[in-house]
């Protein structure tokens, strides 16, 4: 394994390599959910890039940049493990100058769910998602559906610049209990995680309402989802959504077609759990 931090090596080395690249980014303090991402790609591709980069432009202000996890050590023995060719490891530096040419996201898009609540924040993810396509020439990049505003976006993006690139959706990954893995878990206190697990309770539910007893009514399962997070005085709610496959708020739930996204905070901690229906 090999650990690559400036362009040029990043780029002249990985063209020099023969057969598809597989490539999942990342921002560090890699878990499960990470290691599910590249055990596919190591099976899918016969070369596997991983990067590891705290994207400043993606947090605004307030946000928990400073705090981020950074354990980097770990990441690369995670890696290792797991049988990784080549981590991209750059600082900012190398990343962004200071008066460069920006990405917008969509303005509906990109400016409802987290993108209504964190304004600018899917700006900064598609400029630095382009900007790591465009150094590692990926054949194919994998994802997360936990994330899944950002999936679309990114795949929307693809779509639109025109760029020859696969998207691989890939499953979220939970915990025994059903808590999303989430690198801002470790935030959590032992009350706050227990009292997180009333999103994935919630999630269940509302799949369990619509797939079994057939309520299709989003209003219906909203409320549902609702009563379920209630139960939980810390738990506070930023938003209970349901679209489809183009991030649409819907009325009513079609199957292969509906995503019930949630996201809270617990204290200082925020998060987001989904499920895809």
């Amino acid at each position: 394994m090999k650990i690559l931090t400036d362009i040029s090596t990043t780029k002249n080395t990985l063209r020099q390599t023969k057969g598809t690249i597989g490539f999942v980014p990342t921002m560090g303090a890699l878990h499960d959910g990470h290691i599910s991402l590249i055990k596919q790609a190591k099976q899918e591709n016969d070369i596997v890039v991983v990067s590891i980069f705290v994207n400043p432009t993606q947090f605004l202000e307030g946000e928990d940049l400073d705090r981020y996890p950074r354990t980097y050590e770990a990441d690369k023995a995670i890696c290792q493990s797991c049988g990784v060719d080549f981590i991209f490891m750059p600082d900012i530096n190398t990343m962004y100058e200071d008066d460069e040419i920006l990405i917008k996201a969509p303005k509906i898009k990109g400016f409802v769910l987290e993108g209504e609540k964190r304004a600018g924040h899917f700006d900064g993810v598609l400029q630095v998602v382009l900007k790591l396509f465009n150094i590692i020439k990926p054949t194919k990049s994998y994802f997360g559906k936990k994330d899944a505003q950002q999936l679309i976006l990114i795949k929307q993006m693809v779509k639109n610049l025109y760029l020859d690139i696969d998207i691989v959706e890939c499953e979220i990954v939970r915990e025994d209990d059903g808590l999303a893995l989430s690198s801002r878990n470790i935030y959590l206190n032992h009350t706050q995680r227990t009292q997180a697990l009333a999103i994935s309770k919630a999630l269940f539910k509302a799949r369990s309402l619509f797939l079994d007893d057939k309520i299709t009514d989003a209003l219906a399962i909203k409320q549902h989802i609702q009563n379920i997070l209630s139960t939980q005085k810390d738990i506070q709610i930023e938003y209970i959504q349901i679209t489809n496959r183009n991030l649409e708020l819907i009325e009513i739930l079609k199957q292969n077609d509906s995503i019930i996204l949630i996201a809270v905070k617990l204290g200082t901690t925020r998060l987001i759990d989904n499920i895809w229906l």
